[in-house]
């Protein structure tokens, strides 16, 4: 575990001084001493970081709840959804189009309509962390995108698992879709109307007695979530939807941002953990051509999104290049898929996929000022300024 963190630590803060972004610096860094890699094997069994992997999700999307605060959802609920619904029609279509284009099945196309079509709000998060973007305007409609995706995610998880797992019936999926709705729907409820009396449960003034409440009252209703089908990082992010709008809100977000980098980076350090690169070259094709489409997509996402909130050439540029990244659902998906015994080509597709687009979006990301002077209105006017820099900035 000491070997992760330094050896994250190392790399990253090599690759800062050329500019580089550090989550596919964290990621290289698992890939470099895993058990798939000739030399020195730090950890031969990725499941033994698992649990603080997950951790590291839950915290990323703890901290995304209490940036994005439950007024944005209810002064801009309905540009909220027009955004989401048109960034997965887009995204997550062209992925079933692209799997049945592969001609690998009916099963496998659905999994790769998933792997395509959702951005990974962890990897979204820290890239908004990074680039000093979290005060933005386009920030909301991203934010806004993600939770989108998040509800999706949990009915499309609901529904596929038993799909790909042969269910007995289409009641029982129907089950288990329903129970997962019902444990969303229960923490909105919260999330709308116990502010207040969850506000008094957990303010104090001292700071350490803070901490173990807001951590304990994260990660167990991110494993209740998991236990009704919803995946535990939306419970952390609806936690943090609550928490963020008491008194305590402010405190809260400063306390937890230490834990949330350290176990951040241990997440995206146990994914490099997970890839063989041994067996990339035998997809390499198709995980070109997917990550072709996934970022043409994501520019048409992108301009339906701004024309929505009514953005310029900057901002459109900084929604298209940020919400790029896929991961952490992608990977549930892989594992869903073989546990299935569905086609064997799938686990190292998904790898080398979101491998490419976690090194690439970060990037892009940081130079969308690129993409913003070749759209529509962009071209020398300026508009590096009307929505963030696009540089790489020093995380706080």
């Amino acid at each position: 575990m000491g070997g992760a963190f330094l050896a994250a630590a190392v790399l990253a803060r090599a690759g800062s001084r050329i500019g580089l972004p550090t989550i596919p610096l964290f990621i290289l860094a698992g890939i470099l001493l895993g058990p798939h890699t000739p030399g020195i094997v730090l950890v031969a069994d990725p499941h033994e970081l698992e649990m603080l992997s997950a951790l590291g999700l839950v915290l990323l999307l703890f901290y995304l709840g209490l940036e994005f605060h439950l007024d944005d959802l209810k002064t801009g609920g309905r540009k909220m959804a027009i955004a989401g619904g048109t960034y997965l029609a887009l995204n997550v279509g062209a992925g079933l189009g692209f799997g049945f284009a592969l001609g690998w099945g009916t099963s496998e196309a659905l999994v790769l309509a998933g792997v395509l079509g959702i951005s990974s709000s962890a990897i979204v998060t820290k890239v908004l962390v990074d680039l000093g973007r979290i005060g933005n305007p386009e920030t909301k409609p991203i934010l806004g995108i993600i939770v989108v995706e998040d509800v999706f995610l949990a009915l499309y998880l609901a529904a596929l698992q038993p799909i790909l797992s042969g269910a007995e019936s289409l009641s029982a999926a129907a089950v288990d879709g329903g129970k997962a709705f019902g444990f969303l729907l229960l923490l909105a409820l919260a999330a709308r109307f116990g502010t207040r009396v969850i506000g008094k449960l957990i303010n104090t003034r001292d700071d350490e007695l803070l901490v173990i409440s807001f951590l304990g009252a994260a990660v167990l209703v991110a494993g209740v979530s998991e236990w009704f089908g919803v995946a535990d990082a939306i419970g952390a992010f609806m936690v943090g939807l609550m928490l963020g709008s008491t008194t305590s809100g402010p405190r809260i977000l400063k306390l937890v941002h230490p834990l949330r980098d350290a176990f951040g980076a241990i997440f995206f350090f146990a994914f490099g953990l997970s890839i063989d690169p041994g067996d990339l070259p035998t997809v390499l094709w198709p995980v070109l051509a997917a990550v072709a489409v996934t970022l043409v997509m994501n520019v048409c996402a992108g301009i339906a999104a701004a024309k929505v909130y009514s953005f310029g050439p900057q901002a459109t540029a900084n929604i298209s290049t940020t919400l790029v990244a896929r991961g952490e659902f992608a990977l549930i998906l892989a594992t869903m898929a073989a546990a299935a015994g569905l086609d064997e080509r799938l686990s190292p597709f998904i790898a080398g996929y979101v491998l490419l687009l976690a090194v690439l979006a970060p990037l892009a990301a940081g130079r969308s000022h690129w993409l913003a002077r070749v759209l529509p209105g962009g071209r020398g006017r300026g508009e590096d300024s009307d929505s963030g820099s696009g540089k790489l900035s020093v995380p706080a």
